[in-house]
């Protein structure tokens, strides 16, 4: 092959990839907006937030990698909630629909523009009772209820203890992953016949 085909060939060959994504054209993947957040980010009519009520990050801890959360057991909730509101709020109770009822400790007390975590020191929401095992990677919509605001409701991922999770607290009654069995080399079972 003479070098003008290789040049052509390799350019054919690296603008392969290039051209293939111009054909996802604007419904792809890549030009929809993304943010890493574990929260089922809260907008409502075209502005983020809800009543006066932001909830930049949600999620309820799931087991470890490759474990799960057995039926009928629980899960702590974890919300960041900043009061936008003049006038201090009160989070008074969680619910989780059939999944399960969210026990709150004591009610939570927001303060206006002031960003309160529910999950330090020891996480305050817990959802107990699972109707079904949770592995990670589930979605369940919880429904908060404020003195002031009323209702807020949002889809909040279930994410395992892993990566930025791994230093949370396990979720109570977490089965462990699975552990990998060694299999003996092709070259230790042919030494052994």
């Amino acid at each position: 092959m003479t070098s003008r085909r290789w040049i052509v060939a390799t350019a054919a060959l690296l603008a392969a990839p290039v051209l293939a994504g111009c054909s996802a054209g604007f419904g792809a993947n890549t030009a929809k907006p993304y943010a890493p957040n574990e929260a089922g980010v809260l907008i409502e009519q075209g502005k983020y937030g809800s009543r006066g009520i932001q909830i930049p990050q949600a999620f309820v801890l799931g087991p470890d990698s490759g474990a799960q959360l057995a039926w009928r057991g629980s899960a702590p909730i974890y919300l960041n909630i900043i009061n936008t509101a003049g006038a201090p709020d009160t989070l008074t109770a969680v619910s989780a629909g059939s999944l399960g009822n969210v026990k709150v400790a004591t009610p939570i007390q927001l303060p206006s523009n002031q960003l309160v975590n529910t999950g330090k020191p020891t996480p305050q929401l817990i959802l107990e009772g699972l109707a079904k095992s949770l592995r990670g990677g589930e979605t369940v919509k919880l429904d908060l209820t404020f003195a002031n605001a009323g209702l807020v409701s949002l889809n909040v991922p279930v994410v395992t203890r892993s990566r930025e999770f791994k230093d949370y607290p396990p979720a109570p009654g977490a089965t462990a992953a699975p552990t990998p069995t060694p299999t003996p080399s092709a070259t230790e079972s042919e030494a052994a016949h």
